[in-house]
């Protein structure tokens, strides 16, 4: 056993309470849902991304539009390719991040594509998004991290199936 193992048997973790004790039993209620609410939204919110880029969606410039963006743009060549692969992250893998089918996987590729849209769409325009800066890709990789580090919990596809990478 390690010394945080020992300093807090998982039977005697310190008792924190709530600030307001009334909504303790609320709390321990809600709190294993938590997690499982920020992999699906998360998913969900990155699937319709992915559907601009692959189909040309909700506003989007499609597979071949996107391409030429890649490659004119950000000098990412063979520009349909990359468009594709970087769609495909999204879409796909937010499915598979909502479902929580194969959540480690999934969230490293996601995470992965964050570093890479950081480096090559949103470093040069600095922090903030509302100047086209890297702070919602950051935010959604180390969403995606935090995923890849613990999987998809007790209620997923991975849970459910009795498998997780």
């Amino acid at each position: 056993m390690s010394q945080i193992d020992t300093a807090y048997p998982s039977d005697a973790a310190p008792a924190i309470r709530p600030l307001i004790p009334a909504v303790a039993g609320f709390e321990r209620l809600v709190a294993p849902i938590g997690e499982p609410m920020l992999r699906i939204a998360a998913g969900l919110m990155l699937m319709p991304h992915g559907a601009q880029k692959l189909f040309g969606w909700f506003g989007g410039y499609g597979l071949q539009g996107t391409g030429q963006f890649f490659a004119t743009k950000l000098g990412l060549e063979p520009g349909v390719l990359m468009a594709g692969m970087a769609g495909s992250v999204e879409f796909f893998g937010g499915l598979l991040l909502a479902l929580g089918l194969l959540t480690r996987p999934a969230a490293v590729a996601v995470a992965f594509m964050m570093l890479i849209a950081i480096s090559t769409a949103h470093w040069s325009a600095g922090f903030f998004n509302t100047n086209g800066g890297y702070e919602f890709a950051l935010l959604w990789g180390l969403v995606a991290v935090s995923f890849a580090l613990r999987g998809g919990g007790r209620f997923s596809v991975d849970a459910l199936i009795g498998r997780e990478i």
